[in-house]
This record gives C-alpha cells, sequence and structure tokens, in this order.
C-alpha cells in the first residue's frame, strides 16, 4: 500500500509477477493497453494505461487494488556470460533469508530480536565469502602451488606445470604461493565486478523526486510502498566492501599458513606412491 497525495486514503497495489516462462505485461494485467510505470527494458513494471495516474485520483479505487505487473524475464536471458551471476546464488538466499524474516510492528529503534537476526544473517552471507574463497585456495595454494609444484613427478606429468619446478625462478615454494594466490585474488575480484555492476545499473537509482532521503528518512508505511524500498547504494557498497575485504584477508590468511607449518615443523621427504602416476593429492607431498 502507499499513501495518496490527495488524503489519507491509501492505496492498495496487487503485484502480478510471472512464472519462469515469462509473460507479456499485457497477458498479466488483461488489457493490450499498457505503460511502463518504472524500470527499463530488462525488467519492469507496467501498469494499464488507464491506472498510470492511480495515485492522483484514489477515490476511484476504493475496496479494489491498482494491478501491476512485474516483467522479469529478459534477466534470464542473454550471452553466456551470464552464467556467472550463478557464483552470486548463495549469497541471494541470504539476502532472501533477510526480507524474509517474521513481520514485526514498526519501532525506531528496531527491537533487539530484528537486529540480531539482522546480524546473524549477514554473518553467515560473509562466511559464503569466506567458504568460496578458502575452497579456490584449497585448490590453488594447497593442491597446486604447494603439494603438486614441489613434486617432480607431478610436474612431470603436467607440462602446463612445469615451469614451477626444475629449479627455475618459479621454484621457490614462496613464488610458487604468490603466483598461486591470484587464482583466489582473481575470484575475488570476479564477485567484487559481478556485485558493482548490480550495485550501478539497480541499487544507485535514486527515488521519485520529492520524496525524502531513504537513508534518513523514518517512514512507517509498509516497506514495499516507500518511495526508497529498491535504494540501497550506501548500504549495498558497504557490504560489498565487506565481502572484498574478507575474500582479500582469507587469500593473505591461506599464503601464510603454509610457511608457518612448516617453519614450525618440518616436512617429512617426499617418497614416492605406490599407486598412481602423481601424488599431489597426498599429504605426504611437501
Amino acid at each position: 500500500m502507499t499513501d495518496s497525495p490527495k488524503g489519507n486514503m491509501p492505496l492498495a497495489l496487487e503485484l502480478l509477477v510471472h512464472g519462469v516462462a515469462g509473460a507479456a505485461p499485457a497477458e498479466l494485467l488483461g488489457d493490450p493497453r499498457t505503460v511502463r510505470v518504472t524500470g527499463d527494458s530488462t525488467a519492469a513494471v507496467f501498469r494499464r494505461t488507464e491506472d498510470a495516474d492511480a495515485e492522483a485520483h484514489p477515490e476511484r479505487y476504493a475496496g479494489r487494488p491498482v494491478p501491476e505487473a512485474y516483467c522479469w524475464s529478459r534477466l534470464t536471458s542473454g550471452n553466456g556470460a551470464r552464467a556467472l551471476w550463478l557464483l552470486l546464488l548463495p549469497f541471494m538466499v541470504a539476502n532472501l533469508a533477510h526480507w524474509a524474516r517474521p513481520a514485526t510492528p514498526a519501532a525506531d529503534p528496531a527491537p533487539r530480536a530484528v537486529r540480531t537476526y539482522g546480524v546473524l544473517v549477514r554473518v553467515l552471507a560473509l562466511s559464503l565469502t569466506v567458504l568460496l574463497i578458502a575452497a579456490a585456495c584449497e585448490v590453488a595454494l594447497d593442491l597446486f602451488a604447494w603439494q603438486c609444484a614441489g613434486s617432480a613427478p607431478c610436474t612431470a606429468d603436467r607440462s602446463w606445470l612445469g615451469f614451477l619446478g626444475d629449479g627455475g625462478w618459479w621454484a621457490q615454494p614462496g613464488r610458487r604461493l604468490a603466483l598461486g594466490a591470484l587464482v583466489p585474488a582473481a575470484l575475488t575480484g570476479l564477485l567484487w565486478f559481478l556485485s558493482n555492476r548490480t550495485w550501478s545499473a539497480y541499487e544507485s537509482q535514486p527515488p521519485p523526486a520529492g520524496a525524502p532521503d531513504p537513508d534518513t528518512a523514518s517512514d512507517t508505511a509498509p516497506a514495499l510502498g516507500r518511495p526508497g524500498f529498491w535504494y540501497g547504494r550506501r548500504l549495498v557498497a558497504r557490504l560489498r566492501a565487506a565481502h572484498t575485504a574478507a575474500g582479500l584477508l582469507t587469500v593473505a590468511v591461506a599464503v601464510a599458513a603454509p610457511p608457518s607449518a612448516t617453519t614450525a615443523e618440518p616436512a617429512p621427504p617426499y617418497s614416492e606412491p605406490s599407486a598412481g602416476p602423481c601424488s599431489c593429492c597426498s599429504p605426504r607431498v611437501r
């Protein structure tokens, strides 16, 4: 619901959303005459032409809502690069968990339970970033740069790792780790890039002219009816910086951990495994 500019009579909105198969605005609204009220060519909200100025005439809609159609089918179409958005799927679920919390009466400040719930969800989302980057560190740093690259039989079976062995410049463990760290660091940069694209295209769009600043205004209206509901420029920027810092910190810890462990306790000499051409996954290889 949203407040009417011509009085206190509330204006109810009915949001119609199509499924994965997609549907045209005219099909959702049951009227061939539609007009886009917000959004862009990728995703937008439409109304019937006769309902375009519903806020100016709330008396026409006493006892019935104004239907709106949200069309998002183009979000799932495009080139192959869109598959990279699957990397953000776990974070999308965490965002849904934040907005799916039980409804509570509007209050300023928010109740302690609401604040605690928000903190726990954000910590969970941050742990997803750490888990993803740690998995990349396990493969790039531990399995390849630390174990396989330090084993002559392993590098012999993998010609693309040959420059890391044979006593070359990259053969030193520290240099191998530094090179391997580029993989999880690049993954962190990719997450930042995908998040920044969404932030620039959607979260940074300001609310309608004349609306109060959504970052400072205290509004008791339902969340979906607030002018700044979709505006998250400052909040999302802070969250993106926190996740990027957590990813880079995970890489730093992964790079520092192997030298610290081997300094405290020297690794045993490499021994040829009894089966298989390479032992890059064996914990004996150092």
